[in-house]
């Protein structure tokens, strides 16, 4: 299949039919359905109207919506785990970066799902979830070490999970290269990843971010700070106001003391993310002496802020859905914008790159620093920011990708 997302590989079938893959084509319209809506927007009916079935005959494959996305989820790290065997156990070399290129760009809403969906799961269901997603990364990190021989086992941890955001950063934008470009572009980016020369890391505490003695004194300021993280936690539509009453020790009702609605917090949230993000980008631009330089210093910004502030992150990423318009349109724009910029200056480091390469680059590159922020394991290590800002230079500057037209 060429890149696309699912619902490229859906074939509504005629009402009244049995096609024998029936399981298959509502796990397929539930995936592109739920990677696009949100699962909380998508109601069992809608996946039944997309394969032209009634919600009876649905019920009979999937006892309930929250079992129906157990398996889309569960089937999205099969995608992956599928490549790495294939790769592990080729007899003629298959890479595994092409692999898992090929993989992702057939089912390019798994990212999505991994990150933003399996929220939703149920808690057994979502530990589950967490075991099968740690465990493929762990055989992610042994085909790395059997790559790179002298790399150990901490820093092929750190690879593996790098590789892994950058196959699946492809979830989160609609880019598309003509074939065989987009793979061969897709491919070389996780190999630029796995393989980057990054230092050893040293183990040391964890980061802290969470705060510390001091709270401030405002009970906004501490709603919008819990909010985030319940929502960056939970997703929005998993977080209700007495959940965020409870996390500041007031009532539910007593939020609307101070935001009219959950949406108004979530829209506060957002527009503290995007103006932080600008200003850094703002004071990078007034130091910086060059692109390439402003490019550097962008990346090492934008690394310090991933990794301060992972639940406004996941927050940026993940939530703007659930804006109501016009502050869904407005963040959306923004966030166009920042990237935009990053591109802009790419183009200029690397005349030859088209802007839609460029962009796939600058998507790759953030997505590793948003996933390594919110893999809590890896944050224990003193280097990470500069093993991370180390391989967002392989993926954002080094030229070594042939083929790739414009």
């Amino acid at each position: 299949m060429t890149a696309g997302s699912a619902r490229d590989a859906i074939v509504r079938p005629a009402r009244g039919t049995r096609p024998a893959n029936r399981r298959q084509l509502i796990t397929a319209a539930a995936a592109d359905l739920f990677s696009r809506n949100g699962y909380a927007r998508v109601g069992l009916s809608e996946v039944a109207e997309a394969v032209a079935i009634g919600p009876s005959a649905l019920y009979r494959h999937f006892g309930s919506k929250q079992a129906l996305l157990a398996t889309v989820v569960s089937d999205a790290g099969k995608t992956v785990d599928s490549a790495l065997t294939a790769a592990a156990e080729s007899n003629s070399g298959l890479d595994v970066a092409e692999a898992l290129a090929v993989a992702v760009l057939a089912h390019r809403s798994a990212g999505v799902l991994w990150q933003r969906e399996a929220r939703q799961l149920a808690p057994t269901d979502r530990a589950d979830f967490q075991a099968d997603v740690d465990r493929i990364a762990t055989r992610f990190a042994a085909l790395i070490r059997s790559r790179r021989p002298g790399v150990g086992s901490a820093e092929a941890d750190l690879l593996a999970w790098s590789g892994l955001a950058v196959a699946t950063s492809v979830s989160y934008h609609s880019l598309v290269l003509p074939e065989p470009d987009f793979t061969t572009l897709l491919g070389v980016l996780i190999s630029l990843a796995i393989d980057a020369p990054i230092p050893r890391l040293e183990s040391t505490s964890p980061r802290n971010v969470t705060p510390g003695a001091l709270q401030p004194r405002s009970r906004r300021e501490a709603i919008l700070t819990e909010a985030t993280k319940l929502f960056a936690a939970n997703g929005f539509a998993g977080v209700s106001t007495e959940d965020i009453g409870a996390s500041v020790g007031i009532t539910g009702p007593s939020v609307y003391n101070h935001f009219p609605a959950k949406s108004d917090i979530l829209a506060a949230a957002m527009l503290r993310g995007d103006e932080w993000l600008r200003m850094d980008m703002h004071r990078v631009f007034a130091q910086a002496t060059d692109p390439r330089d402003g490019l550097n210093r962008l990346l090492a910004s934008y690394c310090s802020f991933v990794l301060d502030n992972p639940h406004l992150v996941q927050v940026l990423v993940c939530e703007s859905a659930h804006l109501p318009e016009p502050e869904r349109h407005r963040t959306r724009a923004a966030q166009y914008a920042y990237i935009a910029e990053w591109v802009d200056l790419l183009c200029k480091v690397h005349p030859q790159w088209d802007a839609v390469h460029a962009r796939i680059r600058v998507q790759a590159a953030q997505t590793v620093m948003n996933d390594v922020a919110l893999t809590h394991h890896l944050l224990r290590y003193r280097n990470i920011e500069s093993a991370l800002v180390a391989i967002g230079t392989e993926i954002l500057l080094r030229d070594n990708v042939r083929h790739v037209r414009r």
